[in-house]
């Protein structure tokens, strides 16, 4: 190679640094894994060199078969990593191993604790890839070089992982990339070759591209000296394979095993951990597929990223042609990872074809069936492993209903609420659960919504449906606000929010209670006139209550009215949102509204009326225009009580 004319020192990008360094004490117990990160993006570059040739052919003229090869100098002591895939301009090189272009990054590390196990599983998830590499060397250098450019145009990385690197332009004979570690003092265990062999099996079995090595063999070798036949030995050094080098999802099922299956995932999303679940489909007839879907353990940092690609890995006739094709999965299964590879999508498809094809509308309908099958039987079969899902993706899941009409019923069967029947913050009661468990006369599913657990447990509006022994969901979760607005029954019991228009209970309502409301509503009418002067315009009506049993007073939402939390949410995305006017019901039973009832002095009643809707507002979860007065109003009456 010949020598560059110039040579440039860079700095790592912050974060860079900061990653580096928590990924190599972090991931320490596990380095073997550089080696796996490593073949997997020489697998990478092949799969987009493969991709790149369909436009134009010319890329793979020098060398035609793919390939990544390992090898190991015991008295250099390293690692070489060489594979002849796309390779990179000095451009890619600076912005693929210089910087972290992943969004969310500054907040993705601010989540690390220090706690090496939590901040290895976020790290792996994370995806270190390249930087893996400074788990066991303390150099590193890279040479690159992108097919289809000219030999002059190579580029060489070196640097300590220290925080500062060099490049520089080389002439780099062959396309693709060379990685040489120089290992630490600590590290020979590596320069063996069954040990790296043992890796690549261990993780990398499955890469669809031969990986090689070197195997040194003896061969015998005769000679005629003096007229005697003479056998000596010797060394002969060849190029094994040492991986399967097969499409994994290509192979019957009954030939992978359970950890195979595993390594795939972690290819396919870069992750460390094992999946939850996984289901590989082979379908043939009008249409001729095979799917490999996976459920991960865990959500990705970026998971409500909105600007995060994702979706399946897509393969033609066992071509790559892109990571993360969305059309495949609707957004709210965007936690799903995956291989797709078909035989009907032509080669040259784009993400712009790949928008409006029937063939991709017909497996995607396919795709969405088999993976909410496959929760549904995690739900069923491995109730724990389905509350470790829920943890993670249940709000992704909860978008489902608005987003997919077809498959409203059986996304409702998969959803988990909190209730007031186990009065727990644990999301684990299934809609079916609360149906089998309606009480007589009982004609409809009940739910409150509130910012925290504690705030919709301790709501006022709970207190006619805990006398009366009717479960309530408990909803505290952003998106229940717009999944509730499509969600609107399930089994043919609609959905009714406890904290919206008129309290209905229908066969449920006892007949006592019923006629003693009307007979004191009579009564009332003077004092709700003077309520509904002292608040003015703040709200629309004020009326006897029928859910209150403890409490003197509660707000409400009309009917048609959008909700306290709505509002908020609206309001929070930039939009603008008029504020609505509650509905005041006070408790007739209650001492305090019995006391008022009699209060002659204007100015007394007004200030009690006026703390007591305030007490409402906050109760809901909502905010007070005004909290200095309603401070100085409460304590004015604590003195004169």
């Amino acid at each position: 190679m010949s020598q560059p004319a110039t040579k440039e020192t860079y700095g790592f990008q912050a974060e860079v640094k900061q990653l580096m360094h928590l990924m190599i004490h972090s991931l320490y117990g596990n380095k073997e894994i550089f080696l796996r990160e490593l073949i997997s993006n020489a697998s990478d570059a092949a799969d987009k060199l493969k991709f790149e040739s369909l436009r134009d052919p010319n890329l793979m003229v020098e060398d035609t078969e793919l390939k990544v090869w390992v090898d190991f100098d015991k008295d250099a002591r390293t690692i070489i990593i060489r594979d002849n895939g796309i390779g990179m301009t000095e451009e890619e090189v600076i912005q693929n191993l210089g910087t972290i272009a992943k969004s969310g990054t500054r907040e993705f590390l601010q989540k690390l604790t220090g706690d090496q196990a939590k901040d290895a599983r976020l790290i792996g998830q994370f995806g270190v890839g390249f930087y893996s590499a400074f788990i066991v060397a303390d150099k590193v250098i890279v040479r690159t070089r992108l097919a289809g450019s000219d030999p002059s145009s190579g580029v060489e990385w070196v640097s300590n992982g220290e925080g500062e690197y060099t490049i520089e332009k080389i002439t780099k004979d062959t396309r693709g990339t060379e990685i040489i570690l120089h290992l630490r003092p600590e590290e020979d265990e590596f320069l063996n070759a069954w040990r790296l062999k043992h890796i690549i099996t261990k993780y990398s079995d499955h890469i669809t591209l031969p990986i090689i090595m070197k195997k040194e063999t003896m061969e015998e070798m005769k000679s005629d000296k003096d007229a005697k036949e003479v056998t000596e030995t010797k060394a002969v050094v060849e190029e094994e394979v040492v991986n399967r080098a097969t499409a994994l999802w290509t192979l019957p099922k009954n030939d992978i095993t359970d950890e195979q299956y595993k390594e795939l995932y972690k290819h396919v999303a870069h992750d460390f951990e094992d999946p939850l679940s996984w289901s590989h489909n082979k379908v043939e007839g009008k249409l001729e597929y095979t799917s490999v879907l996976y459920i991960p353990a865990r959500a990705p940092f970026d998971l409500w990223h909105m600007g995060k690609a994702r979706g399946l890995k897509l393969y033609v006739q066992r071509v790559f042609i892109m990571d993360d094709a969305e059309q495949f999965l609707p957004h709210y299964l965007r936690f799903v990872r995956g291989i797709i590879d078909s035989n009907d999508l032509p080669l040259n498809i784009s993400r712009e074809i790949l928008q409006n094809n029937r063939t991709i509308e017909s497996i995607r309908a396919a795709l969405v069936k088999r993976i909410l099958s496959m929760l549904e039987q995690l739900a069923s079969d491995e109730k724990e492993k389905y509350a470790k899902f829920w943890k993670e993706f249940g709000q992704a899941l909860k978008e489902g209903p608005a987003e997919d009409f077809a498959n409203k019923e059986q996304i409702a069967k998969l959803l988990r609420f909190a209730s007031t029947h186990k009065n727990t913050e644990l999301q684990d009661v299934s809609l079916e659960e609360y149906v089998a468990r309606l009480i007589p006369g009982q004609n409809k599913i009940y739910f409150v919504t509130a910012e925290t657990f504690n705030a919709a447990k301790n709501s006022p509006h709970l207190e006619i449906f805990r006398k009366k022994g009717i479960e309530v969901l408990l909803l505290t979760d952003r998106i229940d606000e717009w999944l509730t607005s499509h969600l609107t029954e399930f089994q043919g019991k609609s959905f009714q929010s406890v904290a919206r228009g008129g309290l209905d209970l229908g066969e449920l309502e006892d007949k006592a209670s019923d006629e003693k409301h009307k007979e004191v509503e009579g009564d009332f009418d003077e004092t709700l006139k003077k309520i509904k002067e002292v608040l003015g315009d703040r709200i629309k009506d004020v009326r006897l209550s029928r859910r209150l049993i403890d409490s003197p007073t509660c707000v409400v939402i009309d009917e048609n009215d959008m909700t306290t939390q709505m509002e908020r949410m609206m309001r929070a995305a930039g939009q603008h949102v008029p504020k609505h006017k509650p509905i005041l019901e006070v408790n007739p039973d209650h001492s305090m509204i019995i006391r008022l009832k009699t209060e002659t002095d204007k100015a007394h009643f007004a200030d009690w009326i006026e703390v007591l809707f305030d007490q409402a507002v906050l109760a809901e979860g909502g905010q007070l225009d005004d909290p200095a007065s309603f401070v100085k109003r409460l304590n004015a009456l604590l003195l004169t009580h």
